[in-house]
C-alpha cells in the first residue's frame, strides 16, 4: 500500500495484515505516514536485507505490528531482531521458492520467525505477478504456518481451495499485483470481490 486515501479504501474492507514496502528500490515504496486503521489490522512493514536499526525505527515510527523480511536475512539476523523487539510483533520470513528449493534450508529459522511465506522466484524480491508451482509444498516438512504468496488473484481461487483441503499448515495468502491499478495503488471492488470469495475457501 501507498497512498493515503487508498489505504482507507482497504482498510475499511478489513483484511488481516496490511503491507507497507520500506525498499527504497520498490516502485510500491512508502514514504509519509500511515493513516489511522482499524485496530484489528496488522500494519506489516516490508523490508530487504534492511539493517536491524532501520527495522526498528520503521517499527517505533509507524506502530507495525508485524515485520516482513524478504531479503536474504539469516538465521542469526533473525535472531537478533527478535530479541530487540516486543513480543507481540510477527515475524515473516520470505523465502523464494521453485522445483528446487530445499526445504531443509529453512528448519533453523523456525524458532526465530513467527510465519514462513513462499513467493515465487523471479527477477525481484516480491511483486513479479507469477504464481509458483503449489505443488513443490508437498514437500514442506514444518509445523511452522506459512502465508501462500506469487501473483495470487481471482484465477488463482480453485487452486487455493483445492490446496487448502491438504494438511499444509497455511496460515493466510498474500496479494499484491493482481489487484493493482499500478503499482501500490490497489483496486477496491476487485479486492472485495476476492476477499468475499476467499472466505468461502476458509483456509
Amino acid at each position: 500500500m501507498k497512498h493515503p486515501d487508498n489505504i482507507l479504501e482497504i482498510g475499511a474492507l478489513l483484511p488481516d495484515y496490511m503491507g507497507f514496502i520500506f525498499w527504497e528500490k520498490s516502485a510500491r515504496y512508502f514514504k509519509g505516514q500511515i493513516p489511522e486503521l482499524i485496530k484489528t489490522i496488522k500494519k506489516t512493514g516490508v523490508f530487504v536485507n534492511e539493517s536491524v536499526e532501520n527495522i526498528i525505527s520503521k517499527i517505533n515510527n509507524h506502530d507495525l505490528q508485524a515485520v516482513q523480511l524478504h531479503g536474504k536475512e539469516s538465521v542469526d539476523f533473525c535472531q537478533d531482531l527478535k530479541s530487540k523487539i516486543d513480543t507481540k510483533i510477527e515475524i515473516i520470513k520470505v523465502f523464494s521458492a521453485d522445483e528446487n528449493f530445499d526445504f531443509e534450508s529453512i528448519k533453523p529459522f523456525e524458532s526465530v520467525c513467527d510465519y514462513f511465506l513462499f513467493d515465487t522466484k523471479g527477477k525481484l524480491p516480491g511483486g513479479n505477478g507469477t504464481t509458483f508451482d503449489w505443488t513443490i509444498l508437498k514437500k514442506y516438512n514444518s509445523d511452522k504456518p506459512f502465508f501462500l504468496s506469487g501473483g495470487i488473484g481471482i484465477t488463482e481461487l480453485k487452486a487455493i481451495e483445492e490446496i487448502s483441503k491438504s494438511n499444509l499448515p497455511i496460515y493466510g495468502v498474500d496479494v499484491n499485483s493482481k489487484f493493482e491499478i499500478k503499482p501500490g495503488l490497489k483496486n477496491k471492488n476487485l479486492f472485495s470481490n476476492f476477499k468475499r470469495k476467499f472466505e468461502i475457501v476458509n483456509i
